[in-house]
């Protein structure tokens, strides 16, 4: 199961279930951000601690991150009750595991290149994305299987890409 860390554990469930599980759940936010990327024409790829090799090597092996093929990543972050954003410290992980793979083929932006620090530094990233706002709301809501699911590191060999609205296994 690819699961990218945001809110709908339960809905997770369900469609792990209905797709043999294989499902990718985004933040609210998260998804809003890819499909307005997808509708100006931009390739989408959903990264998460689980697949950032699998994302790099995607990435690498089409030409992303040139001047002809530029890229960005995202940490797209979740909103709140109120719909204000608020900036997600467990999104850092994904982005900067990604961009940390992507270090010695491309040349990394200093925001991209602080993301990639960062989750180098973190001693451990798994328990930082249990202590997270995030990760400590799936606790109390009965899931922590869900952020054990969103913390293993490098588990998948493939990576979520959006066509025609939805996300489909890429290697």
């Amino acid at each position: 199961m690819t699961v990218s860390f945001g809110r709908g554990p339960v809905a997770a469930r369900v469609l792990a279930a209905a797709r043999g599980g294989v499902v990718d759940v985004l933040s609210s936010n998260g998804s809003t951000v890819a499909a307005r990327a997808a509708s100006g024409g931009a390739t989408v790829v959903a990264g998460s601690p689980r697949d950032h090799s699998a994302g790099a090597r995607r990435l690498r092996d089409r030409g992303d991150g040139t001047a002809d093929r530029p890229l960005a990543v995202t940490a797209s972050g979740e909103r709140r009750p109120d719909g204000s954003p608020r900036p997600a410290p467990e999104d850092l992980p994904g982005a900067g595991a990604l961009l940390s793979a992507l270090r010695g083929t491309h040349t990394l932006t200093p925001e991209a290149t602080a993301a990639a620090t960062l989750r180098d530094a973190t001693e451990e990233p798994v328990a930082a994305l249990h202590g997270c706002d995030s990760g400590r709301e799936l606790y109390e809501y009965g899931f922590p299987q869900d952020v054990a699911v969103a913390a293993g590191l490098d588990r998948s060999t493939t990576v979520p890409v959006l066509v025609e609205g939805a996300f489909q296994e890429a290697r």
